[in-house]
């Protein structure tokens, strides 16, 4: 609403308005604006300010109604002012009393000066005022569309999903701020880039190579989620049968000391082999998605042997736990499927706060009242059996593979700290030997605990049924009493893990 200039402007360089990318976004024609004649509340900008630099309104995503705002950078590069600000109030509140999500498409320069720098127009402009009590009561998306500072990346920390395109960068402020207030010289990319966020913060869900795909990745988010916490999740019509898949245990390895990717044992688990997966550059020992399974909505936290042998480190740890809170949330069942030898270990690991991190995730499994099935592939050695939702964790179902090692710790490495130093003098082949011989001793004296035999695994499953045992799992599931998650403690805690 800046103007016919600006919008030929963006577009002459290959950019989309806000308007274009909600229209592309929803449903053909489903969009009803809401405040299109605000302006701004400074007299001398009223009449160049039409919409105050934010567009929103309601609109339906595969016929489902849901609440979608962005920042319109035509007007003073949408930054975020009083009468924009009481806008987006006014929306959030809006899909809050319709029970409906929210989308945001982030794009803004950050607060309006001289505007708000002042005390009155500062406290008007509260960022995310009603957000922090969102309570989870409606899921909400981000999509990081062009260049984002101040209000816009707040409006993300709150989402339960962020897409960020490749190209745009997300701050709390801008390298001009930075570079103002520290003298330190830093660019768009270096700052708040997609690489920086997918690898290192962890502070967006995917990767999205163009607005188009964005778009895909927020619409298959929510097609995975009830359209609020009072609701219980979709369910696709689904009428296979489902048969053994003798090629499962085939992809994985024997020795428990080979790597091979989860992914693809879990893309032969789920309907269609699709997936959606949260954060995977991130923490990547860990697979977390959402998925269907016999059409059932589902989030799974899984082990990735390929990277880093699958151990649990405070990134794949934190990024599990903010599964466990959207599934726990939005009543989907949790599937853990674990192949763990135990948590990383080392000074950089605990002074990222392993131990916090790791309890925070075993009080949030134990907590979470959805219901909740693990399978042990492999093994499954330390408190990280535990944290993956082991016996008496609150979960319903607690499986393993014939064959599964689980113990304290990994036989091998227990042979080394028993007996590394007191080997210590002997030839490197001979010292190989025999600590092998000492660790499979201590293999074959644990093995006489029976974790099956004494009902801390509820059963051993032919790994070709795996699938067929958690389709029979959630219909067996799907008939207990719905409890909404706005009853459950977890849909109050931070979005911000």
């Amino acid at each position: 609403m800046g103007g016919a200039d600006k919008v030929d402007a963006m577009r002459g360089r290959g950019e989309r308005t806000i308007r274009d990318h909600l229209a592309l976004f929803l449903d053909e024609g489903s969009f009803v604006e809401v405040g299109t004649f605000s302006r701004s509340a400074n007299p001398d900008d009223r009449e160049r300010t039409p919409g105050d630099g934010k567009i929103g309104g309601h609109g339906r995503v595969a016929g489902r109604p849901v609440t979608v705002w962005g920042d319109d950078i035509t007007v003073k590069r949408g930054s975020s002012s009083i009468v924009g600000s009481r806008k987006l109030e006014r929306l959030i509140e809006a899909a809050y009393r319709a029970g409906n999500p929210i989308v945001h498409f982030g794009q803004t320069g950050g607060a309006r000066i001289p505007d708000t720098l002042g005390t009155e127009g500062f406290v008007e402009v509260t960022p995310g005022g009603h957000l922090p009590v969102r309570r989870r009561r409606v899921p909400m998306a981000t999509a990081i569309v062009g260049p984002s500072f101040g209000g816009s990346s707040f409006y993300s920390a709150h989402s339960d999903f962020v897409v960020q395109v490749r190209g745009t960068s997300m701050a709390v402020t801008s390298p001009r701020v930075v570079e103002v207030a520290t003298g330190e010289q830093v660019s768009f990319e270096d700052l708040g880039g997609v690489d920086v966020h997918a690898r290192i913060t962890g502070q967006i869900d995917q990767v999205a190579v163009d607005d188009d795909e964005a778009y895909d990745l927020i619409r298959r988010f929510l097609s995975y989620l009830p359209q609020n916490i009072n609701q219980p999740p979709p369910r696709m019509l689904f009428d296979e049968a489902i048969e053994a898949d003798p090629e499962l245990y085939q992809m994985v390895p024997e020795s428990r000391r080979r790597a091979y990717d989860m992914r693809r044992v879990l893309a032969r688990l789920v309907d269609g082999g699709e997936y959606l997966e949260i954060r995977p550059q991130f923490g990547r020992s860990v697979v977390c998605a959402l998925a269907r399974i016999a059409g059932h909505s589902v989030g799974v936290v899984a082990s990735n042997p390929m990277f880093q042998a699958g151990v649990l480190g405070p990134d794949a740890i934190q990024k599990l736990t903010r599964l466990v809170l959207l599934c726990d949330s939005y009543s989907l069942p949790l599937i853990t499927l674990q192949d763990v030898p135990g948590f990383m270990v080392g000074t950089q690991v605990e002074h990222d706060r392993l131990l916090h991190k790791a309890i925070t995730a075993q009080q949030c499994l134990r907590l979470a009242g959805v219901p909740k099935i693990t399978v042990v592939f492999r093994k499954a050695f330390g408190l990280a059996f535990y944290s993956l939702g082991g016996p008496d964790q609150g979960f319903d179902e607690v499986l393993a593979w014939p064959g599964s090692e689980i113990g304290f710790m990994d036989p091998d490495v227990g042979a080394n700290v028993l007996y590394g130093a007191q080997l210590a003098t002997l030839p490197p082949d001979e010292r190989t030997a025999e600590l092998q011989r000492r660790a499979d001793e201590l293999r074959d004296a644990t093995d006489t605990y029976d974790g099956a035999g004494v009902m801390k695994i509820d059963e051993l499953i032919d790994p070709a049924d795996t699938r067929r045992v958690l389709a029979e799992f959630l219909d067996r599931h799907a008939e207990r009493p719905f409890e909404s998650g706005a009853d459950r403690p977890l849909s109050s805690w931070p979005t911000c893990l």
